[in-house]
């Protein structure tokens, strides 16, 4: 007789969201991916290779660029989507700002926020009724309150207190015309659980999220990256007057946009180290290195019901 191996939890959390991957498929008429570059969407890629490979993926890409993204991110975006095959649709911040549909109070303003009304212009112009997303529960307050299928009415906004029960592994995906899913394959994931799926998978990553060398300067207690050049070929995060710009090695736990996203000092030059890394550490990724949700406590929750990620 063969013995049967156990299935180990990333196992479990893979099959989970193989299966709402294809429940998406199969509910939905239109949906779309939504593709940064960063390493939660570089998950769901693996996802859903598995899912539908050898085909095609049964959705394009979509990225919402604020235009003061990374540019090894960009880069690395670009890059991985050409080896998949697969249509990657970008629309960016700063069209929608030509447009008159986003303006902003200062020139340096964040333009995080911003990326919901350049979604839900992309969602109306292509027609998408669901987008899959790599939010996890485990990130911060307001997605932990979300649904894997989480329902946003025609104007593409989210009520926490207006969600459909989901019990066992029944999804609804169903919406009327102008409505739309948003759909979250690796909700239950924790930020451990990504990286040990990352090393097990051995998936490349933007260079970024290893230690390395950059100038930064010490801003409001945060560690806060300077002169960081764009793919426009401008520079971004000019030091103010009095600030001392110091050469130091650090990584990234989550990418963003330039203006908001801090780094974290760490000499984690692999994905190994980073799993021990990361094991360790007693602050949650956006908590220690997104700057646009120390604003306030109601910040992202009040950001996804006007139709953010």
């Amino acid at each position: 007789m063969t013995t049967k191996q156990p299935l180990s939890h990333l196992d479990w959390l893979e099959a989970e969201a193989i299966h709402i991957l294809r429940e998406v498929a199969g509910q939905c008429a239109n949906p779309v991916l939504l593709f940064s570059g960063g390493k939660d969407s570089l998950c769901i890629l693996r996802l859903a290779e598995k899912a539908f490979r050898p085909g095609r993926f049964p959705f394009p890409l979509l990225h919402i660029d604020t235009g003061h993204n990374y540019l090894e991110v960009v880069n690395f975006r670009d890059q991985r989507a050409a080896e998949l095959g697969e249509r990657l649709i970008v629309r960016s911040v700063e069209d929608s700002m030509k447009r008159g549909t986003v303006v902003l109070k200062s020139a340096d303003e964040p333009r995080n926020k911003h990326q919901s009304v350049t979604l839900l212009e992309a969602i109306e112009e292509f027609g998408f009724d669901c987008c899959i997303g790599g939010a996890r529960r485990d990130e911060e307050k307001a997605r932990a309150k979300e649904r894997i299928m989480s329902f946003r009415d025609e104007f593409g906004q989210w009520d926490p207190k207006n969600q459909r029960p989901e019990l066992w592994n029944l999804y609804n995906a169903r919406v009327h015309k102008g409505e739309n899913i948003r759909a979250f394959p690796i909700s239950n994931w924790t930020e451990m659980d990504v990286w040990q799926y990352i090393e097990r998978e051995k998936l490349e990553l933007p260079s970024i999220y290893f230690a390395h060398q950059r100038d930064i300067v010490m801003r409001h207690g945060s560690i806060f990256p300077v002169n960081v050049p764009l793919s426009n070929g401008g520079v971004i995060n000019q030091p103010k007057g009095s600030e001392e710009v110091i050469n130091m090695q650090v990584r990234f736990r989550t990418v963003g946009d330039i203006t908001c996203t801090a780094p974290v000092i760490s000499d984690a030059d692999d994905v190994g180290k980073i799993v021990l890394e990361t094991a360790t550490t007693t602050i949650t990724e956006r908590g220690a290195t997104r700057l646009d949700d120390q604003t306030s406590e109601a910040s992202m929750e009040q950001r996804k019901k006007e139709g953010y990620f």
